[in-house]
């Protein structure tokens, strides 16, 4: 049976350029639910988007860029993104573009619905249950969740910020089979991977405002380490409402073309079924597939990474994929990839090649050395990112932190403070290592399984190291001395290790300051105390940190 619209004599409409949607925090502290054209009105009373997970963030901020790209048709270059950042955002472009395509972002048009497949339907006509969209329903045990018993309706507000969501960060798994898509079989849809923004260690550049964001995040089609066409560039709803089949594969090969195109990709085909009183199912198919390899030229919000098995596999010289944020790291830890693009350990990891850093943030250096930011500009980098469990089928966990960190870091004209910082990364990554050794000697010294302890004596220690690494990264100046500030930090790490340690071994107890003999790495038994344990931490620490140890001072580890 051939899918109709809805029967009724009024036909519906939610029109998301008018009517409350989008969740924000205002520069006040206050919460609202705003529309398309006041998010853009009000941009300068905002702090951000806030969304009901900070993914739905990520692919809310996404789309605002994309509406905003199209609407002034650029910005075409530096020139004309200055003109922004000194006046404001562009209302009136804005305003009449919304006015243009006011029937494209109706969530319930017959014909056009946002972002949607209006003919979608299954040879059974199935309708799905709301659980497949709303990413915070629990996947087993339902603690800390509102959504323990799943999800059975939604208001047009709520299943609109979803559908955004589900277009960006959808998982793998069985889908709906849709009838014309021919990937179907026994009228079910196999697994093709997670929708585009999945496969993203997001990262945004975040200002102290919503307009302030927008503009940092607007990147000029000029830039040249990006492949915009701005002829064909467009977004989603300004092409052809998408059919059940995907696009044809030679046109997949061309596209994206543009920013505008890839933060509106159409990675699922959806169709929300309703009533007058919200929506109360689903059908969910897979859309246009857009494989991650080698796309660092195209989309901007994420780093990079050389993947030797790839290139091996597809015989090529060069594959680079999105490198994914990492749950169990703070986002200094991985300061490297974001600087330039290097990673601790790669040589010993015989990584093919260095990481490409995230082109936003090459954008935003642009803006400090061609453009009016100065070059003391402090960016707050926002990483933002889904970790996909049992086979990409279910959302594990959902990264959100924040870097702050000047921009004369990502400077290519002068790279040694930047390689400092990275370094200083380095210094706290072995300071939290001799921490752990440490507080695995006091566990065998007492007759202990160290690896408790030394897992929570890591833990421990890059708690502690978290803020006063942040901070000391944020106090970086344009003109600073890389080894002092260098050196400055590795005095403050050493403080805090070795304040650790000290409690450490207090807490130790009397079996450990007895002693007992242990074999050592080389196969030697050595007697090992507290106090033994605390004389080699002492040595290997100082030696770690050079720059905190008084002249003169030894750095001798004991035998």
């Amino acid at each position: 049976m051939a899918w109709r619209p809805p029967v009724s004599n009024e036909t519906p409409s939610f029109d998301l350029t008018s009517r409350p949607w989008i969740p924000v925090l205002g520069t006040d502290g206050t919460n609202d639910v705003l529309s398309l054209r006041d998010v853009f009105a009000q941009a300068y009373t905002l702090r951000r988007i806030t969304g009901d997970l900070p993914t739905q963030e990520f692919a809310l901020m996404r789309l605002l860029l994309a509406i905003l790209h199209d609407a002034v048709e650029g910005p075409r270059d530096l020139e004309e993104w200055e003109e922004f950042w000194d006046g404001d955002l562009p209302l009136d472009r804005i305003g009449k573009y919304l006015d243009e395509q006011r029937e494209c972002f109706d969530l319930l048009h017959p014909q056009t619905p946002f972002l949607q497949t209006p003919s979608l339907h299954t040879a059974k006509n199935e309708v799905s249950s709301l659980n497949k969209i709303v990413a915070d329903v629990p996947n087993g045990a339902a603690y800390f969740t509102m959504r323990g018993r799943g999800v059975d309706r939604l208001d047009f507000a709520e299943a609109a910020r979803w559908l955004v969501h589900v277009q960006a960060f959808d998982t793998s798994g069985i889908k709906s089979g849709a009838v014309g898509d021919p990937r179907v079989k026994g009228g079910r849809g196999y697994p093709q991977g997670v929708a585009w923004a999945g496969n993203l260690g997001g990262v945004l550049a975040a200002g102290d405002d919503l307009r302030e964001t927008l503009l940092l995040n607007l990147i000029a089609f000029d830039t040249p380490n990006l492949q915009i066409d701005p002829d064909k560039d467009r977004p989603i709803w300004r092409r052809e409402v998408p059919a059940a089949a995907p696009m044809d594969e030679v046109e997949a090969v061309r596209r994206p073309y543009g920013l505008r195109e890839l933060y509106t990709w159409p990675s699922r085909r959806v169709r929300l079924h309703f009533d007058e009183h919200g929506v109360h199912g689903v059908v969910l198919a897979y859309g246009d597939a857009l494989a991650p390899r080698n796309r660092h030229a195209q989309e901007p919000m994420t780093a990079w990474r050389r993947s030797p098995f790839q290139e091996k596999k597809f015989k090529q010289a060069q594959v680079y994929l999105p490198r994914s944020h990492d749950p169990s790291r703070s986002a200094w830890r991985g300061l490297g990839a974001l600087v330039a693009g290097r990673v601790q350990g790669a040589e010993q990891r015989q990584e093919a090649a260095e990481i490409v850093r995230p082109r936003i943030l090459d954008w935003v250096a642009r803006l400090t050395v061609q453009g009016p930011l100065p070059l003391g500009f402090l960016l707050r980098a926002r990483l933002i990112g889904a970790v996909y469990g049992t086979q990409q089928s279910v959302i594990d966990e959902v990264i959100d932190d924040e870097i702050r960190m000047p921009v004369v870091l990502l400077h290519e004209q002068d790279t040694e403070l930047g390689m400092e910082a990275i370094d200083a990364v380095a210094d706290a990554e072995h300071a939290v290592g001799i921490l752990a050794d440490l507080a695995a000697d006091l566990a065998r010294a007492a007759g202990d399984a160290p690896e408790p302890r030394q897992d929570a004596a890591r833990d421990l220690g890059f708690g502690s190291l978290d803020g006063p690494f942040r901070d000391w990264l944020a106090d970086l100046k344009p003109g600073d001395d890389p080894r002092t500030v260098r050196a400055a930090w590795q005095k403050t790490a050493h403080r805090t290790i070795r304040a650790l340690g000290s409690d450490l071994v207090d807490a130790a107890g009397p079996s450990a300051w007895e002693g007992r003999v242990v074999t050592a790495k080389d196969g030697r038994a050595v007697w090992l105390s507290s106090t033994r344990a605390d004389q080699i931490f002492t040595a290997r620490l100082a030696k770690a940190l050079p720059g905190a140890r008084p002249q003169n001072a030894t750095t001798e580890v004991p035998a």
